[in-house]
């Protein structure tokens, strides 16, 4: 660890904090219809889109009327990029002559996309045609952003209002949430990353002469000479823009945003991470303004910062220290020698940006990597899997990363409750067995899924373990961290599973389908439980939700519930990988 590594970490951070109000506010007034700059070109836009699709904006729905429009809109979405991935190879925009996607995939790419997972069972560059990219995918990167945004927008409506039975409108959220935030941020990214060397056209691939010709010997054991390369390349900073600021992730090349046509610079990388953390920032202070509880919102982003940085921290530490096993060799930081572990990074970014971007990408639900998680050391392969498996509450997904953490908080405020032998109130609103039901049950659903398909993995050897790369406990960690990134709609991949089989393509589909859609329904009842609540004054024996001791008591409950639930099988795979390796055994 060196003195600039903690300035640019320190530097993020800091812009991620300073960036945090203003874009806050600017969400509020999208929300609330507050005239913005925007106005005159997107209100026009916007009435055209109602009038066309036949939506009335004014129409209030009741939580369960919102889920179904949710899932009505997800449903048809998932049905579109399905059909254009199996049509692609009779369709335009297809230099490549690509063929159409194979069943079981196609679907895995369709239910990933559409749960803002994005997981990428396939190589985009040679499955993919530009059309499917633009059409199929990088639409998708707003809809599932927008469709999140929306449903913390219901959440913090839930929790405003008084004895009110509906919790906003599904087709205005979503419409204001893609015109007037994801859109117009979106043309300023694509033009900064264009700017820092960010690949956009629509051309061919070309195909390049080798500076040294390669022999390659191919699966069926004959060796061949090759003397050219193809290079791909496509509409990617347009991509890449929506990929990082709706915490979607997929890559437009395998290797994301190691890619250098992804990621060229150390500004386009320090862009990529800023804008992945923006808006999920943005969204406490919005949580905060529109409860009229500015403090809370500031408290709830408290929590995120502080397991943030210890999960960067401990990430960072475990990359710097390196393999304890390699000997006689120069491991000091140097001008010469980055130092610690340096397999699986960019040489452009070293440890600290990838440390630090494997810290954001998971804590953020995005899935974007720079670095490969599966040549981490031990430890630091185990901070990105506790990222997702704490629910994916640390700034979280656009949306889903503030309505996933208000769930812990009512069941913080519940415990809290308890500890002074009080019914717990929460900004007003005594909290119930009903709305701690739904918060348990949307706790459990994940665990559920995550272990469930993981157990039944590891027992199938020629279709749960014969696709690792390792095997022992990195190879549990390369299945556990694929089910927990698949149900925690996060997309990242420790990299070591070839998870493109029909085996892995099902299940993973599965778990990104639940992982999404089962907890929002659990989560919405307790907006409009919430919503149809009286507000009481608060009492002597309120616990305040405004306080440094209530960030404190929150990030105890998240880790409490989050990371202990999956102790057990985490002290079976990374914790006892860096056991052994410090033992000298290797996987």
């Amino acid at each position: 660890m060196t003195l600039n590594g903690w300035l640019q970490i320190a530097l993020f951070i800091a812009a991620v904090l300073l960036l945090a109000k203003p874009v806050g506010s600017y969400i509020t007034a999208v929300f609330e219809r507050r005239k913005t700059f925007l106005d005159p070109i997107l209100a026009p836009c916007e009435r055209i889109l109602y009038r066309v699709s036949g939506i009335n904006p004014e129409e209030e729905m009741h939580w369960t009327k919102y889920g179904l429009a949710m899932l009505v809109f997800s449903a048809a979405t998932l049905l579109l990029t399905y059909v254009i991935q199996r049509a692609q190879g009779i369709l335009p925009w297809n230099p490549q002559h690509l063929h159409g996607v194979e069943s079981s995939l196609a679907w895995n790419t369709a239910i990933s996309f559409t749960t803002n997972t994005n997981w990428q069972s396939y190589t985009p560059e040679t499955t993919m045609s530009y059309l499917t990219q633009m059409l199929a995918l990088a639409t998708h990167n707003f809809w599932s952003a927008a469709a999140g945004l929306a449903l913390a927008m219901a959440f913090v409506r839930g929790i405003a209002r008084k004895e009110s039975k509906t919790i906003g409108n599904f087709w205005f959220d979503l419409t204001r949430g893609t015109l007037w935030i994801l859109l117009p941020i979106s043309v300023v990214l694509s033009l900064l990353l264009i700017s820092q060397g960010v690949v956009q056209n629509l051309k061919p691939y070309d195909t390049v002469k080798l500076v040294e010709t390669q022999t390659v010997t191919g699966s069926d054991g004959k060796t061949s000479t090759v003397t050219t390369q193809s290079i791909a390349q496509g509409p990617v900073a347009s991509q890449e823009a929506i990929k990082m600021l709706g915490t979607n992730g997929g890559g437009f090349f395998n290797a994301n945003s190691a890619h250098p046509f992804e990621n060229p610079t150390a500004i386009s990388n320090f862009l990529e991470m800023l804008a992945i953390f923006l808006l999920p920032a943005g969204l406490c202070i919005t949580l905060g303004q529109m409860v009229k509880a500015p403090k809370h919102g500031w408290a709830i982003l408290g929590a995120m910062t502080v397991l943030w940085f210890a999960g960067t921290f401990t990430t960072y530490w475990a990359e710097s220290h390196g393999n304890p096993l390699i000997h006689n060799v120069d491991a000091k930081v140097s001008q010469l020698q980055p130092g610690g572990n340096m397999e699986g990074k960019e040489v452009r970014f070293g440890i600290t940006n990838t440390a630090l971007f494997a810290a954001v990408t998971t804590d953020a639900s995005c899935g974007a990597v720079n670095g490969m998680h599966d040549s981490f050391t031990p430890l630091g392969g185990l901070v990105p899997m506790t990222n997702i498996l704490l629910g994916e509450v640390v700034f979280g997904g656009v949306g889903a990363g503030l309505y996933g953490m208000l769930v812990f908080v009512v069941l913080a405020v519940f415990i809290a409750g308890l500890m002074v032998g009080r019914t717990p109130e929460y900004l007003g609103k005594k909290i119930e067995a009903f709305d701690v039901q739904m918060a348990m049950l949307y706790l459990l659903i994940f665990p559920l899924i995550i272990l469930g398909f993981a157990a039944v993995s590891v027992l199938m050897p020629n279709m749960g373990l014969s696709s690792l790369a390792n095997h022992g406990p990195h190879g549990l960690s390369e299945i556990l961290y694929a089910y927990a990134s698949a149900t925690g709609n996060n997309g990242s991949a420790f990299a070591g599973l070839s998870a493109n089989t029909h085996w892995y393509n099902y299940t993973l589909g599965i778990a990104m389908f639940f992982g999404r859609f089962m907890m929002i329904i659990p989560m919405l009842a307790i907006a409009g439980n919430l919503a149809n609540k009286k507000i009481v004054p608060a009492s002597s024996g309120t616990f305040p939700v405004t306080t440094p001791l209530f960030t404190i008591l929150l990030i105890g409950v998240i880790l409490i519930v989050g990371a202990l639930t999956f102790f057990p099988v985490l002290s079976l795979g990374p914790i006892l990988e860096h056991l052994l390796m410090r033992a000298g055994q290797l996987f």
